[in-house]
């Protein structure tokens, strides 16, 4: 392309309301721009970026066998109200009424009618196993959108669908998907890490992430310095220490007035944060629960439900809290009159320090045999330095953003909607499913923050805009031009998507844009013209090289093949 006369335009001052360094930068370039809170339009320089990402979805997806397809956006919400997800996604579903009063969404997500689909094929186990796919628009009310195309309202995802006899046949779905993936995120150099996930929404019983490292992810990764353990925060095993081997002591109620936080307390006792438990008080499907947990460490809500078979965890109100004898900043588990439910590390600690249910009390040297709960579990966050579960190693934390994400669906749609075989004996299964997606904008978003410096994107030449940029240093010279537009047609020729800056610009302008948009390699052609000679200037490097024309073919075809 020959930027003269086209679409294109860059800003030299940051972003004013964009929080990342993604979202900054991909609106300064041009390459996307804000029409409202979570929701952007791609420009031609952006659009032609993300194309090239979907292209290698793509050409992996239909490697891997999946056959693509598209389904509509908007949809008849009964398909989510039959699959019972309507009420799980709540207010974050789009809704809206046609002119006859019938209900619709913008689908969130779509297993609903790729199962839909499904029906129309399968009668047999001669008609299975089979992936199908899509790289379409979802739609979710994010309450914060943030981050640029990190966190956002309208979003492009590629979602795939394997559907198989039985258990053994997702695990070989399962596996391709995930040597897709993993040829797909190698191939757009991203650094990424593979953790295990909660199911959440989409149920099932198998969930891993795609977490393309960061500094600004909105997920906390947890990482082995030992070995290749890795979990997302929410599901990641706390392993509790052996118990403590000190004999019991009497307990001991002590005054501790005004001391209501977990820090006053030990301060004012002298005594380890590991060595207190604290109450958290809350709502679990409208019934009040209290949680007690060692006092260094905090709730894991995920955690929580799961142990509960809950639907919802909120803070408990103060009707919640009236037929109990819990006392704000001074609740402990003894003479509790609630449902308690307590962290297995609590299990094993001895002579700890706890709330008395009594306004400026606590006591000392509480043990678990001095009161009742109902269960126990894992129930709290790991924390740094924690012990690993799977080697005993040091855990450390790490942030990252999701980028794709593989799910053992098993039977939870097929069952609901009716998605059933017959098998080779003529007797009637249900259809066993996997899902697969990947967040086509947000490879975009975590390719800039891992590849960028001071003065713009750095992107690998698999999704550049253009593999190389022209800048023709003084438009007004003739020859310049003359020798600009004949290194353009030659590449064109070759097969090598080329970029001509031939802008009426100061070529400083021009650097700037070149650098800014992320274009892996920048051919100067200026004043060595007469000597036969261009610069050429690698994205990624200070350095400018003085070559002859002739050998341009060459270094360029050299770069892509290094």
């Amino acid at each position: 392309m020959k930027l003269k006369g086209t679409y294109f335009y860059t800003l030299r001052e940051d972003a004013k309301d964009e929080e990342s360094i993604s979202g900054n930068f991909l609106v300064r370039s041009g390459m996307i721009k804000k029409v409202g809170a979570g929701i952007y339009m791609y420009l031609p320089m952006g659009l032609k970026v993300l194309d090239k990402i979907k292209k290698i979805v793509k050409e992996e997806m239909d490697n891997a066998g999946a056959q693509e397809l598209l389904m509509p956006s908007l949809i008849p919400k009964e398909y989510y109200e039959k699959s019972g997800r309507a009420d799980v996604f709540g207010s974050d579903m789009f809704t809206l009424s046609d002119r006859y009063d019938k209900s619709y969404a913008l689908g969130p997500t779509h297993e609903e009618l790729f199962t839909i689909a499904a029906k129309s094929l399968v009668k047999s186990y001669k008609d299975l196993p089979f992936t199908i796919y899509q790289q379409a628009d979802k739609f979710r009310d994010e309450p914060r959108p943030r981050y640029g195309l990190i966190r956002v309202r309208e979003f492009i995802m590629k979602d795939a669908y394997s559907f198989d006899k039985d258990a053994e046949g997702l695990d070989e779905s399962y596996k391709k998907m995930k040597v897709a993936y993993n040829n797909i995120f190698d191939r757009l150099n991203i650094n990424y890490k593979l953790v295990k996930s909660d199911t959440g929404a989409m149920g099932g019983s198998l969930s891993e992430e795609y977490q393309a490292i960061t500094d600004i992810g909105e997920d906390t990764l947890v990482l082995c310095e030992n070995c290749d353990y890795a979990s997302n925060l929410e599901i990641a095993e706390c392993i509790s220490k052996d118990k403590d081997s000190e004999l019991e002591k009497e307990l001991t109620l002590v005054e501790t007035k005004g001391k209501r936080t977990i820090k006053e307390v030990c301060e004012y006792l002298n005594v380890d944060e590991d060595k207190t438990i604290k109450a958290l008080l809350m709502n679990v499907d409208n019934e009040l629960v209290i949680f007690f947990i060692r006092g260094d460490r905090e709730l894991n809500e995920s955690k929580a439900k799961k142990l509960l078979n809950a639907k919802e965890i909120n803070f408990a109100n103060d009707e919640l809290l009236k037929g109990s004898n819990a006392v704000e900043g001074f609740t402990g588990p003894i003479n509790l009159n609630a449902k308690i439910v307590i962290d297995n590390e609590v299990l094993n600690m001895k002579n700890f320090v706890c709330g008395a249910n009594k306004v400026d009390y606590h006591y000392l040297n509480a043990n678990v045999k001095d009161f009742e709960y109902y269960k126990n579990g894992d129930i709290v966050n790991v924390k740094d330095g924690d012990i690993c579960p799977k080697c005993g190693g040091k855990l450390y934390f790490k942030k990252g953003i999701e980028i794709g994400n593989l799910f053992k669906l098993g039977t939870k749609y097929s069952e609901k909607l009716g998605l059933t075989y017959l098998d080779e004996f003529n007797k009637e299964k249900v259809v066993t499913m996997g899902c697969y997606g990947i967040g086509v904008g947000r490879i975009l978003a975590s390719v800039v923050e891992q590849n960028n410096d001071e003065f713009g994107l750095i992107l690998p030449p698999s999704i550049a805009p253009y593999e190389v940029c022209i800048v023709l240093i003084d438009y007004k010279d003739s020859e310049q031009l003359r020798i600009s537009e004949e290194i353009y047609n030659l590449l064109k020729t070759n097969n090598i998507d080329v970029l001509l800056d031939n802008r009426e610009e100061r070529v400083g302008v021009k650097f700037k844009d070149m650098d800014l948009i992320g274009i892996p390699l920048r051919i100067n052609v200026g004043k060595k013209i007469n000597e036969g000679l261009v610069e050429i200037k690698k994205r990624n490097s200070k350095d400018i090289e003085i070559i002859k024309i002739e050998d341009i073919l060459n270094y360029i075809n050299k770069y892509k093949n290094n």
